[in-house]
């Protein structure tokens, strides 16, 4: 009786898996039954240069859900990502250099460099910091939309000052919302280890690309990874980056609406699908929306085309934008489906509400 050898299924997974994501296995010697071994090592090898390791000097205490920044009376640690070669911009958690006095920045070729502070967004935890260095390589960025659960990932950052390292995981779910950790909050969850000194440091997918900056982590009283982290998915980073950059802080666009999740009666009522949406409770007299013809009642259920999961979802959204944005808003109104155009706007403090969602008879 003939016996076949036959290469296990994980096997053919994986070589499908990273042969459609570029990786190549030629300078690979390990083989199971005349094959390589799949590996991501060629992946890692472009994209590690990308990613730094910072230390903090001064004093700062983080909120538990940290798991980056390990300050004490001597500083901290965390990571950064280049996202500009040739002017050494560095995108990093905001935690990560709160409160210090000194920020180094070592970069993978063991080069050192005291690094200046280009601007922080406190309410998303995102800050960009710029070194004097030439030959750097900053990282691609994906669009962090087109993610889906179930995606590989690979989490890279310097864990207990231990300098870098890279673990692999999924994308475990998306647009997490709630936590209380920042005020703007669509976090990717990710069940790739990651440990206290990983804060500001990439999580990229099977090509490279950068899909988020690893920011928390839901662990137990060790502080250790229990697979439950968040990162702040790409585009969201893109949008704060280039605002920091040119302005030193975040101009926030607003509609001028208070808005809430949609309750069940009200799915029912209106013959919806599901509770996916954001119902605007009230409009501010004189607002971007006041003056599209928004009003109290209606439920917002696209942005730009993209799906409004909740009321958080819808924030996030909006608050991503710059000033002087243009957005399509998909809506219904009393059953009827309608879009239009919003030009995002600055809200003045104190202005009246127009409605209100509860005196409104919808």
């Amino acid at each position: 009786m003939c016996q076949f050898k036959t290469t296990p299924f994980y096997i053919i997974f994986m070589y499908l898996l990273l042969a459609l994501s570029g990786v190549t296995f030629a300078s690979l010697p390990t083989v199971v039954n005349g094959r390589p071994l799949p590996s991501l090592a060629d992946m890692l090898e472009r994209v590690t240069d990308s990613v730094v390791n910072i230390s903090t000097q001064g004093r700062g205490r983080p909120k538990q859900y940290y798991f980056g920044n390990q300050h004490g009376r001597g500083g901290g640690t965390g990571s950064g990502i280049i996202i500009d070669a040739k002017k050494g911009y560095i995108v990093t958690n905001a935690h990560v250099i709160a409160g210090s006095n000194k920020i180094i920045v070592r970069l993978h070729d063991g080069r050192q460099f005291d690094a200046h502070i280009i601007g922080k967004d406190l309410k998303a935890d995102v800050a960009v910091i710029r070194i004097p260095a030439k030959h750097l390589v900053a990282m691609r960025f994906a669009n962090s939309d087109r993610l889906r659960v179930g995606d590989f990932v690979v989490a890279i950052g310097n864990p207990y000052g231990l300098g870098q390292t890279a673990t692999s995981g999924i994308v475990s779910a998306l647009g997490r919302t709630g936590l209380g950790i920042e005020d703007y909050e669509d976090f990717i969850q990710t069940d790739a280890p990651i440990n206290p000194g990983n804060s500001g440091g990439a999580l990229v997918n099977l090509r490279g690309e950068l899909i988020g900056i690893n920011t928390a982590i839901l662990g137990g009283k060790s502080g250790g990874s229990v697979g439950i982290g968040f990162a702040i998915p790409s585009n969201m980073i893109k949008n704060i980056k280039n605002q920091l950059i040119l302005y030193g802080k975040v101009k926030r666009g607003q509609l001028g609406i208070e808005i809430q999740d949609l309750r069940q009666s009200l799915v029912k009522a209106f013959g919806m699908r599901n509770n996916q949406g954001a119902l605007i409770s009230a409009v501010i007299i004189g607002s971007p929306a006041d003056v599209a013809g928004f009003e109290a009642g209606d439920i917002v259920t696209r942005v730009n085309g993209i799906v409004i999961k909740n009321s958080a979802n819808l924030k996030n959204r909006i608050g991503n934008l710059h000033i002087g944005s243009r957005v399509n808003l998909e809506y219904i109104r009393k059953g009827k489906r309608f879009n239009r155009t919003v030009v995002i706007g600055e809200i003045a403090p104190n202005k009246y509400l127009k409605q209100n969602y509860r005196n409104s008879g919808y």
